[in-house]
C-alpha cells in the first residue's frame, strides 16, 4: 500500500509515541504509563498525542503487541504436538495460558482492556496506516491477532476446524468458546487483583484442567 505524504507523517509520529510507551512499560510497568510521561519521553506536548490517538489505551495496546512475539514464536511447536484439530485447539490454549499468566498486565491490555467506542473500527483504521510499524514484516499469525484482538472471536475462529472435522457440533462449539474464554478471563483477573498466590505455571495448569474437562464433555468423537 502506498501512503500519502500525510499518512507518512502520521506514521512517523505514531512510531515516536508507541516507542515512548514501550519504553515506559519496560522501565516502569503498564500501570505507570501516562500521557504526560509519553509526551515527555517522545519530546512532544500532551496535546499533540491526541492528534494521533484518541485514548491512552490505544497507545498501550499497540505498545503491548510487541510482547506477543514470544507467544507467537512458541505457538507452532505447541500445536505441532496435536494429532488432530481439536488437540491443536487445546494446545493453542495451553500456549496462550502459559504466556499470558507470565505477563498478565500486557495480555489484559491487549485482550480485555476498555478501548473506548467501536474498538474494532478504530483499530482497523490504525492497522491500515500503521501495519508495518509494530513488527515490521508481520507474520500472518500476528496479522490475525491484530484483526482478532477480541479473544472470544479469535477463539471461536480457531474452533471452526474442529466442527468441520466432526469433533464438535456448532452449538457446542459456541458453548465451549464462551466457557473457555470466561475461565481464562477469571484467572487473569484473579492474578491481576492479587487474589491468588498461584504461580504463572500453576495458574496455567489449573486453567487448562478446566478447559480440557469442558471439551471432553462436548466432543463427539
Amino acid at each position: 500500500m502506498t501512503l500519502t505524504k500525510r499518512e507518512k507523517q502520521m506514521q512517523r509520529m505514531w512510531h515516536y509515541f508507541v516507542d515512548a510507551t514501550s519504553d515506559i512499560i519496560e522501565e516502569e510497568g503498564i500501570e505507570h504509563v501516562t500521557i504526560r510521561k509519553i509526551a515527555d519521553k517522545a519530546s512532544y506536548n500532551s496535546a499533540t498525542i491526541y492528534n494521533y490517538f484518541q485514548e491512552l489505551s490505544h497507545l498501550i495496546f499497540f505498545a503491548s503487541l510487541g510482547y506477543l512475539k514470544k507467544y507467537i514464536e512458541a505457538l507452532p511447536a505447541y500445536m505441532d504436538k496435536g494429532k488432530n484439530s481439536l488437540e491443536k485447539y487445546i494446545l493453542s490454549w495451553e500456549c496462550f495460558c502459559h504466556h499470558s499468566f507470565l505477563e498478565p498486565q500486557v495480555y489484559n491490555a491487549i485482550f480485555l482492556a476498555d478501548l473506548g467506542d467501536r474498538p474494532e473500527e478504530i483499530l482497523e483504521n490504525y492497522y491500515t496506516i500503521y501495519q508495518s510499524i509494530v513488527f515490521g514484516d508481520m507474520t500472518e499469525d500476528i496479522k490475525t491477532l491484530l484483526h482478532h484482538h477480541n479473544l472470544s472471536k479469535r477463539s471461536r475462529y480457531e474452533l471452526n476446524k474442529s466442527i468441520t472435522d466432526g469433533y464438535l457440533n456448532k452449538d457446542d462449539a459456541n458453548a465451549i468458546n464462551e466457557r473457555t474464554v470466561l475461565i481464562w478471563q477469571g484467572m487473569l483477573t484473579t492474578i491481576l487483583n492479587n487474589r491468588s498466590r498461584l504461580t504463572a505455571d500453576e495458574a496455567a495448569h489449573r486453567t487448562m484442567q478446566h478447559i480440557r474437562e469442558i471439551i471432553e464433555n462436548y466432543r463427539l468423537i
